[in-house]
């Protein structure tokens, strides 16, 4: 059975790290969820706009499926850019979506961790005055809802590039919500909280980059893994940039596949390569 993960939160959660900047990850043993059903995992994940891209989903699912070799590893994008904490009530769309989204996994799944990143859109107007309050009725009510009480909840913090520039700017109060963040983690149970720190952000100065957010994944894993709090860079964490690319036959024919659709190769050239590939 298929051992998956809930993805929620705003933009930083979906994804907006420049796909050209990093190598793809192709692993025929990570899903994502596309209309109902597992398929092999292709970024972005999470397209919840037309400038989705990288997101720290991937690198997380590789580092999993790298341990867990015998295992599929499912992702469940649910996270929506821009969103409050208010838009994550309960009663709201985007709750119910996940929570439809969630209970169809299940059904071949078992969700094994749910991954958080969130706070951007509430890091000003002093809304960290009641953040932990709304996160912890909206978490309170998934873990009930989905029967996932014991389930590892993993919390990203925000980027210490906040504030400054660009988007960014006007996240006065990160630091604030950070704060939430962290406590929160602390004090409930099964719940772990991944520091940003030394993480930096695209052009826009809100998004992390793609490197960013491959290290960024490679952390929630270790929060996962040693189910411990990641409150500083890792050491090895710059091993997420390095890629398998050492194919099986099945990720060779969906490259192959997918360059020919995209107009990236001629169908000669296609039906050349997957001649060479049966050959192995």
């Amino acid at each position: 059975m298929v051992k998956s993960f809930l993805m929620l939160g705003q933009s930083n959660m979906a994804g907006r790290g420049f796909l050209h900047e990093v190598d793809p990850i192709y692993n025929e043993k990570i899903k994502m969820l596309r209309n109902g059903q597992w398929q092999m995992m292709t970024e972005p994940v999470n397209y919840d706009r037309p400038v989705a891209g990288v997101s720290l989903a991937a690198s997380f699912a590789d580092a999993w499926s790298k341990a867990h070799p015998n295992y599929e590893i499912g992702l469940i994008p649910c996270a929506e850019g821009g969103s409050t904490l208010n838009d994550w009530h309960p009663q709201g769309t985007l709750f119910q979506h996940a929570l439809s989204e969630a209970r169809f996994a299940l059904e071949s799944s078992e969700i094994c961790g749910i991954l958080w990143h969130q706070g951007e859109s509430d890091s000003n107007n002093s809304l960290h005055e009641t953040y932990y309050e709304k996160l912890s009725f909206i978490i309170e009510t998934l873990r009930k809802e989905l029967k996932l009480e014991d389930v590892p909840l993993i919390i990203g913090g925000l980027g210490e590039f906040l504030g400054k520039t660009g988007f960014g700017k006007y996240s006065t109060e990160f630091q604030e919500i950070n704060e939430q963040l962290r406590k929160f983690a602390h004090e409930q149970q099964n719940c772990y909280f991944v520091s940003a720190e030394g993480l930096t952000a695209n052009p826009d100065g809100i998004h992390f980059n793609a490197v960013s957010q491959r290290k960024f994944g490679y952390r929630y894993f270790e929060a996962f893994s040693k189910k411990c709090h990641i409150l500083e860079p890792l050491a090895d964490e710059n091993q997420s940039l390095k890629i398998n690319n050492n194919y099986s036959n099945t990720e060779l024919i969906y490259i192959h596949s997918m360059n020919l659709a995209l107009g990236k190769i001629t169908y000669a050239e296609f039906e050349a390569r997957m001649a060479k590939v049966m050959q192995t």
